[in-house]
């Protein structure tokens, strides 16, 4: 955590304390307020305000069956669908009882690690732009398009893909899917390798980054963060490592950790996370079965006992779980949805405290938190 400057104290009620909302409709802030209080150019204090974007998914999912929850569940992050979608259908399967055929698992794979450098590519456009570097905005919005295209031929959507479901995925890979795939991954794993001389290796990004919001090892275990906060803080923890699921535990890819603890290492890790991706889709394409079913087929309204079950993968943001009771009824009594933009957001006043207010946006934002998510 940093500490405040000689001569800045954290309560002091004189006239030098100012306080400042950043946000709701600022850019900077990402649809919530953040309430910072300075004297001069330090930070004093810091209290995040989310609640502007509230989508009342939690409370509509007790009103649909466990079918029609699909397309209104990946709302809260919409470029990052598959994975938010993820720990929902493996709980629904778990109580209904289904068994997943073996090729919509490696399916599921592909499309959940492509969706993940989509909102990846997203995050590090906006943290680019929040840096004054133009160009690290027009890569990544320009790169993530080939991922689109595969996500679309896929699903037949652009953004929103409504594509996993309980038992399975929608539809099969189309016709030559896999070649294509291959010769789109190769060429944009060349595209984010080229990241590393014009973004992270850029003397601005550097002097703005290192040595900020630095959060220690054990101070991220006690707040609670998760992905890329915490593995950037030297903790070695992946949902899918750690609990896989699906078939991740038969493909070859590693957990990427740093131990600065900063903002530069908050920043870089999704960036590594994106070249394990492409390892993980090449080795899932290598290893689908070449035929088989996609999906289990359910009777309409199909209904569980007295039973609940808590599901959870690694998203783009790090765990996202699914806590669901059923109650014999068709639809959920009770869907409850854990992420982690929420939990991360919980070490902005630690990580702000004692810095520069220049400095805010690149800590802020280096906790890859998405707001609509958080505000579910």
């Amino acid at each position: 955590m940093s500490e405040l400057p000689p001569g800045i104290k954290l309560e002091k009620e004189d006239d030098k304390i100012m306080t400042l909302n950043v946000g709701p409709q600022h850019p900077g802030s990402g649809h919530m307020r953040i309430i910072v209080k300075i004297d001069g150019d330090y930070i004093v204090s810091c209290d995040p305000d989310p609640g502007y974007v509230h989508r009342g998914e939690e409370k509509m999912a007790e009103y649909r069956n466990y079918i029609t929850n699909i397309p209104h569940l990946e709302r809260p992050v919409i470029h990052d669908s598959c994975n938010i979608l993820y720990p929902y259908c493996l709980g629904v399967e778990e109580i209904l009882g289904l068994e997943v055929p073996e090729r919509a698992k490696y399916i599921r794979v592909i499309a959940s690690e492509l969706n993940r450098c989509v909102y990846t590519l997203y995050w590090l456009a906006i943290y680019g732009i929040f840096l004054g570097h133009s160009t690290m905005f027009m890569w990544p919005t320009g790169d993530r398009e080939l991922l689109i295209d595969l996500l679309e031929k896929l699903s037949g959507a652009r953004v929103t893909h409504a594509y996993f479901i309980p038992g399975g995925v929608r539809n099969d890979m189309p016709a030559n899917f896999e070649d294509v795939c291959i010769r789109q991954i190769n060429y944009f794993e060349k595209r984010i390798k080229q990241y590393d001389s014009i973004f992270y290796s850029n003397p601005i990004l550097k002097s703005r980054t290192i040595k900020t919001g630095v959060l220690a090892q054990q101070d991220a275990i006690s707040l609670g963060a998760t992905g890329s906060v915490l593995r950037a803080s030297g903790v070695d923890f992946d949902v899918r490592k750690k609990e896989p699921y699906d078939v991740y535990d038969n493909l070859d890819f590693q957990s990427n950790t740093l131990k600065s603890g900063d903002s530069y290492a908050r920043s870089k890790i999704p960036w590594l996370d994106m070249l394990e991706s492409c390892r993980i889709i090449r080795n899932a394409l290598e290893k689908i079965p070449k035929s088989g079913s996609v999906r289990v087929k359910l009777k309409p309204n199909p209904k569980a006992g007295n039973v609940e079950t808590y599901k959870r993968v690694e998203s783009g943001r790090g765990s996202l779980g699914m806590y669901i009771i059923s109650n014999g009824k068709p639809e959920p009594y009770r869907v409850k949805i854990s992420v982690g933009s929420f939990r991360n957001l919980i070490c902005l006043p630690y990580l702000l405290k004692g810095e520069k207010l220049g400095n805010m946006p690149a800590v802020y934002w280096s906790l890859n938190y998405w707001p609509v998510e958080a505000d579910r």
